[in-house]
């Protein structure tokens, strides 16, 4: 076959997969709205159960990323890919770091499982005896994800090092439909809230086991569903001890400044976590009191959960698939030494990316009242506080992305340091302004802790270009300027057109149509949003916004109506990544939302499909270590105070590939 043909199917399958992976993210997505909308329309968005739970059931991804999630990402993801390229496939090596895996998961569930009141009166600030009780309640519930969290993320990456990147991408659904099942029998069995108030005083072992039962199972079955395509590679995983010689060790200790960042990110989350539970203690106060008119408009934790949920709804479609494909051409470039190239990927995604945020930004902040409304639960006022949230975190969601592009080339420098110094720069400012935050009325703190995450945004890229000037010594400024300004006329365009709609359909008005049921809300967000699109698309013609069309581009590939998306003028982009590189954030950036996002697992390039190599003519042409490129000195950029950072997790075993001293691959096993 020659290698053109060979190309065209290696294109042609990428594309397939691509394909799928995005089909499965946005049915995921999708779910995970309804999800939202049903459990809103079950306990009610602005109760104080629908408080109590989102704050439990957000402990298990936070405690997992906080004391795990960077040793994963970080230490054992290189083991794996590494380990893939020996002659067994990496079965024994596997064997015996899964079963290292699973035996520490199980430690560590169980003991933030027995101290789950411990963990309560850590993460939450003014809470009842009451409402504290039913908050140990949930977490003796949900915390037990923590072990499925740390399994699916092994098997996720286990089937990517093997090529088989789909079933990471569907498993999460199955968990949405397992949550959505539950809130169903909930609302069945025991009414809406609308209907049926459901309280901390007519609460119970039912209520509890269909809500918090059915959200720990769905995790359990989105990790068993992996296991199939893991038992199909038939790699005979088996519990095998003994651990010398594995290597993390020497791996977390170059892993150190992404395993900081990691801790410090979540630490800083968990704090503004237990801020953002006072309105909720304090509304049942006032509740118990009598005065249920005050309690009506004080927003709690679920408020900001959905917000935050919606808000990241741009950049998690566009942003990190962009950000991945580039990431790419930024490490080949970073490997040549080639700061003009690595200068222009981070150009071309940040100009090509604000196509897409910049109109969600817009269209979030000008259909947040349909949305607050649809995510209610039927409760207007409940409505209006998510529409106001809604607005302070939707014009911060360009900068949310842009600093993330900006991460990707720090990473792909294989610097792992600059990150962590944004990270402490975050936290102190997140830390800081949460402290003064608690002292303001309750009624406040919410939109408060809003404000701050949309500062944060911005500060965030303030800093990054900070140290990418550095770096790159300049940013390409006027151009991305350019069409940032050229964007945001057209968004402001399409903002108006939408404004239009939504006063012709009564929507700024107490008894509006969109403010009369959730079914009209949906049907407003429905009429207005393509509106506003048509709109936004002719201005981005009117002002030769050429970024749309290298935006469509590998849309309309995948639908046979182009050839390769180029990544900037005149350059193609390879369909092969440069080298299996992991570059995951497990940090507050960008992640505000609780919620477990288990894309953050598969975030780091496509690991390029391996030709069998030409049998060796002598013991000298055999390959030497699992990854060639790992024996190359690092291409880190040293400061003048900090030496060159070697990339996390990288230089633990470099003897031959599958011939570690410590665990020897029997021969009958050699494929």
């Amino acid at each position: 076959m020659s290698e053109a043909k060979t190309t065209q199917s290696v294109q042609s399958g990428e594309a397939r997969s691509s394909a799928i992976m995005a089909a499965g993210t946005l049915v995921s997505r999708f779910l995970g709205f309804a999800k939202t909308w049903m459990l809103g329309a079950a306990l009610g968005l602005g109760s104080t159960v629908n408080d109590t739970f989102i704050n439990a059931n957000n402990l298990p991804n936070l405690i997992f990323l906080l004391v795990a999630g960077g040793v994963f990402n970080a230490v054992l993801v290189p083991q794996i890919i590494k380990a893939s390229k020996a002659p067994d496939r990496g079965a024994d090596y596997l064997s015996r770091l899964l079963t290292l895996a699973v035996l520490v998961l199980l430690a560590l569930t169980a003991l933030v499982t027995l101290a789950a009141p411990l963990v309560i009166d850590l993460t939450t600030q003014g809470y009842s005896e009451q409402q504290k009780a039913l908050a140990v309640t949930f977490a003796l519930w949900c915390l037990p994800q923590i072990f499925f969290y740390g399994l699916y993320a092994l098997l996720t990456q286990v089937l990517n090092a093997h090529g088989a990147f789909g079933p990471a991408m569907w498993a999460p659904i199955l968990n949405n439909i397992v949550a959505i099942a539950g809130l169903g029998l909930f609302i069945w069995i025991l009414g809406a809230n609308i209907t049926n108030p459901h309280t901390l005083d007519n609460w119970g072992p039912t209520q509890t086991f269909l809500l918090a039962g059915f959200s720990t199972f769905g995790v359990v079955a989105q990790t068993a569903i992996l296991l199939i395509p893991v038992f199909r590679l038939r790699l005979g995983l088996r519990p095998r001890f003994g651990w010398r010689g594995v290597g993390l060790g020497q791996a977390a200790k170059l892993s150190v400044w992404t395993l900081a960042t990691a801790a410090v990110g979540q630490l800083a989350f968990l704090y503004i976590m237990r801020i953002a539970t006072i309105p909720g203690a304090e509304r049942l106060r006032l509740n118990n009191a009598g005065d249920t008119a005050a309690a009506a408009v004080l927003p709690g934790n679920a408020v900001l959960e959905v917000a935050s949920q919606l808000y990241l709804l741009p950049h998690s479609i566009i942003a990190l698939s962009l950000a991945t494909v580039l990431f790419n051409r930024m490490t080949r470039a970073s490997q040549d030494g080639n700061k003009d190239d690595l200068r222009d990927a981070l150009s071309h995604g940040l100009r090509t990316m604000a196509v897409a945020t910049v109109f969600g930004a817009l269209a979030l902040f000008a259909l947040a009242g349909p949305l607050g409304m649809f995510f209610s639960g039927g409760e207007p006022q409940d409505g209006v506080m998510l529409a106001q949230t809604l607005t302070i975190l939707a014009l911060s969601t360009p900068f949310l992305s842009a600093n993330f592009m900006m991460s990707r080339v720090f990473y792909a420098n294989e610097d792992a340091r600059t990150p962590l110094y944004v990270q402490l720069w975050l936290a102190v400012i997140y830390v800081v302004g949460a402290f003064f935050i608690q002292f303001l009325p309750v009624g406040q703190i919410i939109y408060a802790i809003a404000i701050l995450y949309t500062l944060g945004n911005i500060l965030s890229v303030v800093i990054s270009v900070a140290f990418l000037r550095r770096l790159l010594g300049h940013l390409d400024g006027p151009r991305i300027a350019n069409s940032y300004i050229r964007m945001g006329y057209a968004g402001l365009g399409s903002a108006l057109a939408g404004a239009a709609a939504l006063w012709l359909l009564g929507s700024y008005r107490a008894d509006g149509f969109a403010w009369s049921s959730r079914p009209a809300a949906l049907v407003t967000v429905v009429v207005v949003g393509p509106v506003m699109l048509l709109a936004y698309l002719v201005l981005l013609r009117v002002f030769h916004v050429t970024e749309l069309r290298d935006l469509l581009r590998p849309l309309m590939s995948r639908l046979g109506r182009g050839g390769a998306a180029p990544v900037s003028d005149g350059v193609t982009e390879p369909t092969t990544a440069a080298r299996a590189t992991v570059s995951d954030d497990t940090g507050l950036i960008p992640r505000i939302s609780g919620e477990f996002d288990a894309a953050s697992f598969r975030a780091g390039p496509a690991v390029a499909p391996q030709r069998s190599p030409e049998p060796a003519r002598n013991e000298q042409d055999a390959p030497k270590s699992y990854l060639p490129e790992e024996d190359e000195p690092s291409t880190a950029q040293g400061g003048r105070f900090r030496p060159s950072v070697p990339l996390p997790g990288r230089r633990t075993y470099q003897g031959d590939a599958g011939q570690n001293p410590y665990f020897p691959v029997p021969r009958n096993r050699r494929k």
